[in-house]
């Protein structure tokens, strides 16, 4: 295999044919800025790869937690506060299924204020060696100032700053280990009621930093946002105290990406990039590993460039298009990454260096393209029914209500609501997987008859249809073929898990005195239930 260092000495021969001396001082030149550029190349890929693995981690965590809030913030709504200990049961039901997915969780927890309530304090599950989720006391506020921020963080913090907030890594004593917390306050008719959060394993983001690999002393590190390091392959941050975590030096607090800077006498160079969470991931090299590959093929191209220099003139001209080319053609790739395009594909395949670097390329390329794929799949679909989630629906609902402002006399849709109405009993029954596979036929069974509208999961057993264009103009033939279809499905069903009940709510959008697209979906939910009220009168 031809190694890129000989076909960049064979390039450079063709100045060294004007001048030998003339030609050295451009190598030199140019050599040493390629070195540099393609040091500092290679240091911010690795850093934006470990960035992007970190980020995933840690909005994976923050997903977990926003769905319980949020589950748990629509069920304070809907309960009062007398009945807060089974508002905390069923809160505690979500998370528990959330938690035991989630990976590196350690513990997760529902503090709720003590001017709340004398009675429900919330709850607080630990992980066990077996791996399993135990209930443990909640923390004892009595005595703490809540309005003092440096006192139990996880609680003060959020409750104050009135967000959601990731927290340093802190020593638990529960635990006896280092973990890092992500924590939402939860809000009841902007009252502040309590704290949800969720702990991880400090081990877990750990191995993600050590595996970031820069030469042989080369290392990937976190800092928070007042300098403090947090996680660091060399300086075990386990051991220290807040008094004498180290800091990062002055020169890393730079707004720059790219920096220089000295470390205990070595010179280094560094990037960074800010994580999802306000932390910075830092990737650090000395400066002297950076320069050594550039600096090893400028004495080689030197001496060469003497001994051979009429046998490069001839191999130079041959050899530069063929070098050039697939240069060029992965640096136009790169500009079309950062521009967002991501169906680039580079054709060169020669077992050298470059072909090396393109085929990585192609393949970080395809990775990237999974990875969206996969986190626009998360972020629209609803896990269980695949229909889109409530925050797809809540995006359509504010495109509606921008077309309203617009030409309201020109909008037709309608909104249907459908309700479950024997989840509780199929899981309470048969268990909440034949529950899971009830949901899944409700869910299959209003796509079958609302074939060309929108269908939402907008709750856990609620669903929604946004109703336009030909289903639009059919919308109550839909609605009877809907009732028609259940209850011929419920004859001929020998499970009651395979069985439909859904109660519906269907209402047109009328411009002579609808305002708000919620005022459509308010009317279609009174319907459901008075369709769910006469259900049960004629079960009675």
């Amino acid at each position: 295999m031809r190694s890129i260092r000989t076909k960049i000495t064979l390039l450079t021969v063709f100045a060294i044919v004007i001048s030998l001396i003339a030609a050295t001082v451009c190598s030199v030149v140019m050599i040493r800025k390629l070195g540099k550029s393609d040091s500092e190349q290679m240091l911010y890929l690795l850093c934006e790869t470990g960035e992007k693995n970190l980020d995933l981690y840690f909005e994976d965590i923050e997903d977990s937690a926003d769905v319980v809030s949020k589950f748990a913030f629509e069920d304070l709504s809907k309960t009062s506060l007398d009945d807060l200990e089974n508002h905390v049961n069923r809160v505690a039901s979500i998370f528990e299924k959330i938690a035991a997915s989630t990976h590196g969780a350690l513990t997760y927890y529902y503090r709720l204020e003590p001017s709340i309530s004398d009675t429900v304090n919330g709850f607080w599950y630990v992980k066990d060696k077996n791996g399993m989720f135990i209930y443990h006391d909640v923390t004892d506020l009595t005595g703490y100032d809540l309005e003092d921020t440096t006192q139990i963080k996880w609680y003060t913090v959020p409750r104050n700053q009135k967000k959601s907030i990731w927290l340093s890594p802190y020593f638990t004593e529960n635990l006896n280990t280092l973990v890092f917390s992500y924590n939402v306050p939860i809000f009841r008719n902007n009252e502040f009621v309590g704290v949800i959060g969720i702990e991880i394993d400090y081990e877990t983001v750990e191995e993600i930093v050590d595996s970031i690999k820069v030469f042989e002393k080369g290392y990937a590190f976190i800092n928070d946002s007042d300098g403090n390091i947090i996680c660091h392959p060399v300086i075990d941050v386990r051991l220290l105290t807040d008094d004498n975590k180290p800091k990062v030096p002055d020169g890393l607090l730079s707004d720059e990406n790219y920096l220089v800077y000295k470390y205990e006498g070595v010179k280094k160079e560094a990037v960074w990039q800010e994580l999802s969470n306000g932390m910075r991931l830092n990737v650090s090299v000395p400066v002297t590993e950076l320069n050594g590959n550039w600096q090893q093929l400028l004495s080689i191209m030197i001496g060469a460039s003497v001994i051979l220099l009429i046998v490069f003139v001839l191999i130079t001209l041959h050899m530069t298009g063929p070098i050039t080319k697939p240069i060029t053609e992965l640096s136009e790739g790169a500009l079309q990454v950062d521009k967002g395009n991501y169906d680039v594909k580079l054709e060169y395949k020669n077992n050298d260096e470059i072909g090396v670097l393109t085929n990585t390329f192609n393949n970080l390329i395809a990775h990237l393209k999974d990875y969206i794929a996969e986190l626009s799949s998360m972020a629209y679909d609803d896990a269980l029914t695949s229909v889109h989630n409530k925050g797809v629906f809540d995006s359509n609902v504010h495109e509606l209500q921008e077309l309203i402002k617009e030409k309201p006399e020109e909008v037709k849709f309608a909104i249907a609501i459908f309700d479950c109405d024997n989840l509780k009993m199929i899981n309470d029954k048969y268990g909440h997987k034949k529950g899971d596979i009830y949901l899944k036929t409700a869910s299959n069974f209003i796509c079958s008859v609302f074939t060309n509208s929108s269908i939402f999961r907008i709750g856990g057993d609620e669903f929604a249809a946004i109703i336009q264009n030909e289903d639009y103009e059919k919308r109550y033939e839909l609605r009877d073929l809907f009732i028609q279809k259940m209850e011929d499905i419920n004859k001929v069903t020998l499970n009651k898990w395979s069985e439909v009940h859904l109660s519906i709510g269907l209402s047109e959008y009328q411009y002579e005195k609808d305002k708000l697209v919620d005022d459509v979906i308010n009317r279609a939910d009174k319907l459901m239930y008075h369709f769910k009220k006469n259900k049960k009168n004629l079960d009675n």
